[in-house]
């Protein structure tokens, strides 16, 4: 576990922005487990692909008319109980943080892991984020 003080920012960065913080294993269920709709999940982190190009690039991709009709965020280290109950929704794959996710009527239908966050930029991340609102949104 991270001390609050310092992830309180990081988290900030999506709250603020309209992402809505899941900390329990019951906030993720009612926000994943539903069958109408889109949801952008993105499973934040300490690291630096997290702030340089997972946050940002989640941010740039929202601002498009098609985006998802719900913003949500777990923090992997901190609200730890929430952020295993996400990663059962994003099986098959394996945890990975930071990561980003897209369900559509309850069913994940686009998935960025770790390693496709991380050496490339915010606009590549959000380029790819919004190519699939453009088909799921």
């Amino acid at each position: 576990m991270y001390p609050i003080q310092l992830v309180t920012p990081m988290a900030q960065d999506l709250t603020d922005f309209g992402f809505e913080s899941l900390q329990t294993p019951e906030a993720v269920d009612a926000n994943l487990n539903t069958e109408a709709g889109t949801v952008l999940l993105v499973v934040n982190s300490v690291c630096g692909c997290a702030a340089a190009m997972a946050r940002p690039g989640a941010k740039l991709a929202v601002q498009g008319e098609k985006r998802p009709s719900k913003l949500v965020t777990v923090f992997a280290g901190v609200d730890t109980d929430a952020t295993e109950k996400a990663r059962e929704y994003l099986l098959p794959y394996p945890p990975s943080s930071p990561a980003i996710a897209l369900f559509k009527d309850g069913k994940l239908v686009h998935m960025l892991e770790r390693r496709h966050i991380e050496g490339r930029s915010a606009q590549i991340i959000a380029d790819n984020l919004k190519m699939a609102f453009e088909t799921y949104c």
